[in-house]
């Protein structure tokens, strides 16, 4: 059979021949990448010949060819686009997958061979330098050094977490589809715009629910609507769904999963030497130690907290006695003491805020003007879905960059949130290009209407351009360190900086224009904006920090302790308790049985990472401002220092190179409203 992934694309940057790939050429290509990847890795452990840097760790990283072009490929499509056929394969292939990774990363043959270049690593250049550094940290924390018994034990454990981590995903997915809100006369959806009500007729009719509405679910506990439905009910149905995905009973109940992964963490990290999970995760991030995180956690919560009684308060007043605030009602009665208190009505930028627009005249523009990239629609390449859009990117001097391939529309087969993938990561060994991918789950209206989107949509979108431009600019020579791969808990950090630029004066000027008539957005809305820039901080604060403070809780946990937790529900009641953040009008982000960056996604005991990364960013955007903001000369230094050298450097000693110094705290304590 020809098989599109047993040879690299020929096609532009090495696009994958997605028109080709069918859902059967997956496993065969699993198949072979597997067989070939632990052929290469015994070819480097049974050598006769002495371990050196190039028959060691250069062979390393030259594997597992074919194994890669099919898993980026697939659990891109997994994440965006999945179906029956995905999902079977994925729930197969975890627990192999797992097994694989073990077989070589417990293979202590290849631990000695590389123990032996990393005891001789000084003669070596700076990269391949700490490529070696990295290989053995990474080997040993895995567990390379234990005994035989030990690593049997270890295997049985990660094989068995990365079948939780799948079914947890589809649960989840599953869950949040069944549990979408059926709205059956459009007067409940008062106070929506036209293109969200179009955006929800256009989803009941995919479900095959003429002349109704359905209101898809988001990834985090809040949902957008929230701040514009007038209907209370209606409110309080939408949280209500949103709130008991995974935890409700029924064949997508998440609770016993989220047990077993603590149960399992624990007895993991136990068996490498570790008090908890989160000791475990620390340890090869730069934070180092779980104490470290809840220093940081524990010096936000308490001000956060008093920061969100305080908002409580005024959005009682306003309420009066006419009932109690709850969850669902936070969103909207905020926006309207923003309005009173600050004249900002955040639904009236949305006009000014047209998909395309914001694209092209916003998001591009804005990484033209700091980095002389250009963005050219490719439409004779084809995307993995007929909604992805593929453009290529080009330097000033027309040298190539890479591919941007988006994905903006929601879909049943995609899970929620935003996110960035790589397909192909560019490095020097392997002269590879670069392909990057960004999903959001924007709703889709009728074709005859414009994509309008929301405040926090455009901020989510300049984001996760952020981590595309991250993965774009990374010029490195080894694949280990292509792109995005740095510590997790310093990954949010380019991302974060680039939201910045959503407001700059001279971006916002260029895309934000009425979709209707042209004229510019108003610049007192932006005034009143920046004016209230701290209300709602305490909100916004609190309910990050809880999901994750929840999220340390978890994996905190010694063995002796997991095993004494059997009701998810009381034990995360317990801890937002603990931690001052038990406000039933600010529920955590995410509650456990949906939080999917700690279960699933890769998060686990990490989820601190974007507080972490907030103050890399805060001082960041200080320097840009103190600096000239929108130049070339501060993007071109942004770009070589930071983006540029992807996983190559110590991530903290790229930020002093960048920034003449390490980060400092107060400006994320002012942007925070968290000094006082």
């Amino acid at each position: 059979m020809t098989n599109p992934f047993f040879e690299p694309s020929a096609l532009p940057f090495g696009l994958p021949p997605f028109a080709e790939i069918r859902d059967e050429h997956y496993a065969p290509a699993f198949e072979r990448g597997l067989a070939e990847h632990l052929a290469e890795i015994e070819a480097i452990v049974g050598s006769v010949d002495a371990p050196t840097f190039d028959n060691t760790i250069v062979e390393l990283e030259r594997g597992g060819q074919t194994l890669s072009r099919v898993a980026a490929v697939f659990f891109n499509k997994a994440s965006a686009d999945s179906n029956a056929v995905t999902d079977s394969l994925e729930e197969e292939l975890a627990p192999r997958l797992a097994a694989h990774s073990d077989a070589i990363r417990l293979n202590g043959v290849l631990y000695e061979r590389i123990r032996t270049v990393y005891e001789v690593r000084e003669s070596l250049d700076p990269e391949s330098r700490y490529l070696v550094e990295r290989y053995f940290a990474e080997f040993t924390q895995a567990g390379a050094g234990l005994d035989a018994d030990a690593k049997r034990r270890l295997t049985e454990l990660n094989q068995k977490l990365s079948t939780l981590t799948t079914r947890f995903e589809k649960n989840l997915l599953a869950d949040t589809n069944e549990l979408a809100v059926v709205v059956d006369d459009v007067a409940e959806l008062e106070g929506l715009g036209e293109g969200e009500i179009s955006a929800a007729a256009a989803a009941a009719s995919e479900r095959g629910l003429p002349a109704k509405y359905v209101i898809t679910l988001v990834l985090p506990t809040g949902h957008p609507y929230l701040a514009s439905l007038t209907n209370r009910a209606l409110r309080e149905r939408i949280m209500s769904a949103s709130r008991s995905r995974g935890g409700h009973g029924g064949s997508y109940d998440n609770r016993s999963i989220v047990l077993e992964f603590a149960r399992l963490r624990a007895e993991r990290a136990e068996l490498l030497g570790f008090a908890s999970h989160a000791a475990f995760v620390t340890s090869d991030e730069t934070a180092k130690t779980p104490e470290a995180v809840l220093a940081l956690l524990s010096q936000l919560a308490g001000p956060a907290a008093r920061n969100a009684r305080a908002e409580m308060d005024a959005l009682q007043a306003l309420i009066g006695d006419e009932f109690e605030l709850a969850a669902h009602d936070w969103a909207y009665y905020s926006e309207k003491v923003r309005k009173a208190t600050y004249d900002v009505d955040t639904s009236e930028m949305r006009p000014y805020f047209e998909a395309e627009r914001v694209l092209h005249d916003g998001v591009f523009f804005a990484a033209s003007h700091l980095y002389g990239v250009s963005f050219t629609e490719r439409t004779d390449l084809v995307g993995y879905h007929p909604e992805v859009r593929v453009f290529e990117v080009r330097n000033e001097d027309g040298s190539p960059v890479g591919l941007y391939l988006l994905d903006l529309y929601t879909r049943d087969s995609k899970r929620g949130g935003a996110w960035m993938n790589s397909l192909i990561s560019q490095n020097e060994l392997l002269g590879h290009p670069v392909v990057v991918t960004n999903n959001l789950n924007v709703p889709k209206p009728a074709d005859d209407m414009p994509t309008l989107l929301t405040y926090s949509e455009v901020t989510t979108f300049f984001h996760e351009f952020g981590h595309a431009l991250h993965g774009l600019f990374a010029r490195v020579k080894y694949p280990k360190f292509a792109g995005t791969n740095v510590f997790r808990d310093f990954v949010e950090f380019p991302s974060q900086v680039n939201e910045m630029w959503m407001l700059w004066p001279d971006v916002l000027a260029n895309y934000a224009v009425h979709h209707e008539t042209g004229a510019p957005m108003p610049p007192e809305l932006v005034e009143k904006l920046q004016a209230s820039a701290g209300f709602n901080e305490g909100f916004a604060t609190s309910e990050y920090l809880a999901a994750a403070l929840l999220d340390q809780a978890w994996h905190g946990l010694s063995v002796a302790d997991s095993a004494s937790v059997d009701d998810v529900s009381v034990f995360e009641a317990a801890a937002l308790a603990a931690a001052g953040l038990d406000n039933p009008a600010v529920p955590t982000r995410y509650s456990s049985t949906y939080f999917a960056h700690t279960f699933s996604g890769g998060y686990d005991a990490g989820y601190y990472s974007y507080i972490w990364s907030e103050i890399l960013d805060a001082d960041t955007v200080e320097w840009f401002r103190a600096n000239g903001g929108l130049t070339r000369a501060n993007g071109d230094r942004f770009r070589s220092r930071l983006l540029g050298v992807g996983g190559s450097h110590d991530p903290l000693d790229a930020f002093v190179d960048f920034r003449g110094r390490p980060a400092e705290i107060a400006p994320l304590l002012d942007r925070r409203g968290l000094n006082a």
